[in-house]
């Protein structure tokens, strides 16, 4: 029972710390010096072949969850210590408090009219030209990242947190972060960056449906309605490009019932989202909505992980005494 307490309550403690201390931007946060490193090894790797890119993967995700797997063994015989460095882990691997706090930004800035502000704000939170965009454009933008973010800055690392501890924190954060960094479409990554694409698009296929559930169960939270919510997830939520993105974005369309999807500009790249939900587009107002539920479901998701990681953790190994009490005489 110690240890299967020792995983629930450091993610419970990781998020609270997420809560009090967010995502510093610094060059010594671990995702930031994991990152550096694989900016390494792609330097020495890349190449126009799938196999280079796996090879790519295999690397620096390996090497996390080797990690990962090296703190669970240093601290098995600590419950204590397993909770520290679980809550550290999970801290670092949250986002979260962070994407709340941008998404509060972007709606002050266009509820007070400033556009300027918006703009040069957005890249925080995607990776769409923001130069051109109207402030509808804006919040549609931002309730859109929002709502996909959820799942994979909170719900996902939660959930293979409760099912692999430590080592399955580092994973994913490794997965979620390499898809970012080489897992786009571009001239450059639309070989080599297959591998982490196609990876990231599997550790988030349940935390991504996970997140949809819960927003639609918790629409009453931001004045919508979970029937309504629950029929535009099952209508749209399979037309988004992504196998994942669409499940939440749609989510959020019903609960807070406004209509994303459109045209997206990507610095020149364009690319045309299918139409999710009904209602009119979204506005600043909405964007405060929208953070609300995000930070709804990121506390259920929380409490889900927690129980489930007591439910499903098991002991280490048994003491001498429960051994011997276990022989066959």
């Amino acid at each position: 029972m110690r240890w299967r307490s020792g995983r629930a309550l450091g993610l419970v403690a990781g998020v609270a710390l997420d809560a009090v201390f967010a995502d510093p931007q610094s060059r010594v946060h671990p995702v930031a010096l994991f990152g550096r490193a694989a900016a390494a090894v792609e330097r020495r790797l890349y190449g126009q072949a799938r196999a280079r890119g796996v090879v790519h993967v295999g690397l620096c995700v390996g090497s996390a969850a080797a990690f990962g797997i090296a703190a669970e063994r240093l601290t098995r015989r600590s419950p204590s210590a397993r909770v520290v460095v679980t809550a550290v882990a999970t801290w670092a691997v949250l986002g979260g408090t962070t994407l709340g706090r941008e998404g509060a930004f972007m709606a002050n800035a266009l509820e007070s009219g400033d556009v300027a502000a918006a703009r040069a704000r957005l890249p925080h939170l995607c990776g769409r030209d923001p130069s051109a965009l109207s402030e509808g454009e804006l919040a549609r933008a931002t309730v859109e990242s929002i709502a996909e973010n959820t799942s994979d800055a909170v719900v996902a690392p939660l959930v293979w947190g409760a099912v692999a501890g430590v080592p399955g924190l580092l994973a994913y954060r490794a997965v979620n972060t390499l898809d970012a960094m080489v897992g786009h479409r571009s001239e450059r990554y639309e070989v080599f960056g297959w591998a982490a694409a196609r990876l990231d698009d599997v550790a988030n296929y349940l935390p991504a449906r996970l997140t949809g559930v819960l927003a639609c169960a918790l629409a009453p939270l931001v004045g919508g309605s979970s029937r309504n919510a629950a029929a535009v997830l099952r209508r749209d939520g399979h037309r988004h490009p992504s196998p994942n993105s669409g499940r939440c974005e749609a989510a959020f369309a019903g609960a807070l019932g406004v209509r994303l999807g459109g045209r997206n500009d990507y610095g020149g790249r364009v690319e045309h989202r299918p139409e999710l939900g009904d209602g009119p587009r979204p506005r600043g107002g909405d964007i405060s909505r929208s953070v609300r539920l995000a930070r709804a479901v990121n506390l259920s998701a929380a409490a889900l992980a927690a129980a489930s990681a007591w439910a499903l953790g098991l002991p280490l190994g048994l003491p001498r005494h429960r051994k011997d009490r276990l022989r066959v005489p």
